[in-house]
């Protein structure tokens, strides 16, 4: 922490890129984008008429759009802190948390049974030959989602825990911009880091499109895993600031 506060440049630029590479490979955050990665390549028809490569891309641009919200959040916190000298109260952070927590809950629900959180429907206008007009309404294809859900849940993960911590930590740093550099590098590096770890995660339901009782078995095993993770947010937080007790 004191080579920080001598605003060693070097430093600065190493420790922000590594510390936000490391920090995308919490298991929270990579359990959450796994949800949106298994509704990204559920579509088996239209994945088998990209290849390989277009597909691991996509994959990775949902990662990348979860670093861009991540680091938004981080920064606005940094901003808030330092560039406007607001005391954000230890309450609201473990309540972003908790709030982290029932998000991944409902994820591994709905990732377990295949649902969308969210319908999106389109509604075209139909004509026939007698005059007669009416509208058709069908669900959005989850394709053209553009990853939006995948930013604003890395926009959740920001607030929350470790990601706040580092915006404490980087606005006690001597000077305004170094602070901005760290929390910009910090947000590099996360967005590099769940860029590559998306576009990996994302390829056994690439490869193995075409075999639906195994892609069915993943997608079981990360939603569960995505429920646990969430669960023991909440309880653990809950135990620590006894919200509830075990008897």
């Amino acid at each position: 922490m004191g080579m920080l506060q001598a605003n060693n440049p070097f430093f600065i630029i190493i420790a922000g890129l590594m510390i936000g590479l490391l920090h995308a490979f919490e298991p929270d955050h990579l359990s959450a984008v796994s949800t949106q990665l298994l509704k990204n390549n559920s579509n088996t028809k239209s994945s088998r008429k990209l290849d390989l490569r277009n597909l691991t891309i996509i994959s990775s641009l949902r990662g990348a759009l979860w670093g861009m919200g991540h680091t938004s959040s981080i920064i606005l916190i940094g901003l808030l802190i330092a560039g406007l000298s607001l005391n954000i109260p230890d309450d609201f952070f473990i309540s972003a948390e908790v709030v982290v927590g029932f998000m991944l809950i409902t994820l591994g629900v709905f990732t377990f049974t295949n649902k969308s959180i969210f319908k999106q429907k389109h509604v075209h206008p139909h004509k026939h030959e007698n005059g007669i007009s009416h509208t058709h309404a069908h669900a959005r294809n989850e394709n053209h989602k553009h990853g939006h859900k995948a930013y604003l849940i890395g926009c959740v993960h920001g607030i929350a825990g470790s990601g706040s911590l580092v915006a404490l930590t980087a606005s006690t740093m001597n000077g305004f911009d170094m602070m901005i550099y760290f929390l910009i590098l910090f947000g590099i590096g996360s967005i590099i880091g769940m860029t590559v770890a998306s576009g990996v995660i994302g390829l056994p339901f690439i490869l193995l499109s075409k075999m639906n009782s195994i892609t069915r078995y993943l997608r079981y095993t990360i939603a569960s895993i995505t429920f646990i993770i969430g669960i023991n947010i909440v309880f653990s937080i809950g135990l620590d600031n006894k919200l509830f007790s075990l008897n």
